[in-house]
């Protein structure tokens, strides 16, 4: 009993740590679309998160001699869902604001995932369905649809809604695709997959000019792929089947701050009412779905 408490409490504290790089991403990511196209951040982000990963994985490569046909076809899943966030992230913190994004994505997927997983379980109680409505009208709220439902079309908006729901959808695959294969295989797998199929889509010449680009580039590159995709995005799919999808994902309120206040420090990006008052309310949404 001590040790599962002193094993929660560790993976806490890594949860939040986890959640500041992700915060810190969206205004990196931003930065280093003035560098390269969004299929070749995809490539690289993922290449250097399988790398990274490697050596704490290659002992344990035997494993996938008995890994179950289920676990291969949840692994190509989520790596053609990793491949279509990414691309979206990337898009969206280019033609949106990255500490808009960061405040509606991970305010509203929460409410997305106990909406699937209430589906999944059939277990839809009071608290559940008060939540989601208010996490809705949060999400509608920071989106600014007081100017019509038009702004859900709007190519500064899109990307970011699809990026809420393909997340919310992952949340609740990797909770599964854990339970026949090491959770650490399973990540490194998953982010080989999406370099596989993000190796398609790169254009070698530009990636070929990366030697030459200034410091900010790196820094932003180790911050968008080291740092939130080995570290936080690790953290969070290890998480995840041990703190159930839940928990894991009340976590993410941790980032909208980090990612406005990043946004605004090193983009000028205002911080608008609209986007505080949804947001509040989005975690208003996750409290009240969690209590059940």
């Amino acid at each position: 009993m001590k040790n599962n408490i002193l094993e929660e409490k560790k993976i806490f504290t890594l949860m939040i740590f986890a959640m500041i790089t992700w915060g810190l991403a969206w205004t990196s990511a931003s930065i280093l679309n003035n560098y390269l196209n969004y299929f070749n951040l995809v490539f690289l982000r993922f290449l250097l998160g399988f790398i990274s990963l490697f050596p704490f994985v290659y002992k344990k490569l035997n494993l996938l001699k008995r890994i179950e046909r289920s676990s291969i076809i949840n692994i190509i899943s989520m790596s053609i869902l990793f491949f279509i966030y990414n691309y979206c992230f990337f898009k969206g913190t280019h033609v949106g604001k990255p500490g808009f994004g960061g405040v509606f994505v991970t305010t509203t997927n929460p409410v997305i995932t106990f909406f699937i997983i209430s589906l999944i379980t059939r277990n839809i109680t009071i608290n559940r369905t008060l939540g989601i409505i208010i996490g809705v009208i949060g999400g509608l709220i920071i989106l600014n649809i007081s100017n019509g439902f038009d702004q859900l079309l709007l190519d500064e908006n899109k990307y970011f809604i699809l990026c809420s729901f393909i997340w919310g959808i992952m949340t609740v695959i990797m909770s599964y695709g854990q339970k026949e294969i090491d959770s650490f295989l399973y990540i490194a797998m998953c982010y080989l997959g999406t370099t596989i199929i993000a190796f398609f889509f790169t254009d070698i010449n530009q990636i070929s000019q990366i030697l030459s680009y200034d410091i900010m580039f790196y820094i932003n590159l180790f911050l968008a792929s080291i740092g939130a995709m080995s570290f936080g995005t690790s953290i969070y799919i290890y998480a995840t089947p041990r703190l159930g999808p839940i928990q894991t994902s009340v976590f993410i309120f941790s980032v909208p701050f980090v990612a406005l206040i990043t946004a605004n420090i090193a983009l000028g990006e205002a911080i608008k009412y609209n986007v505080i008052i949804g947001g509040v309310l989005s975690m208003i949404s996750i409290f009240i779905v969690n209590r059940d």
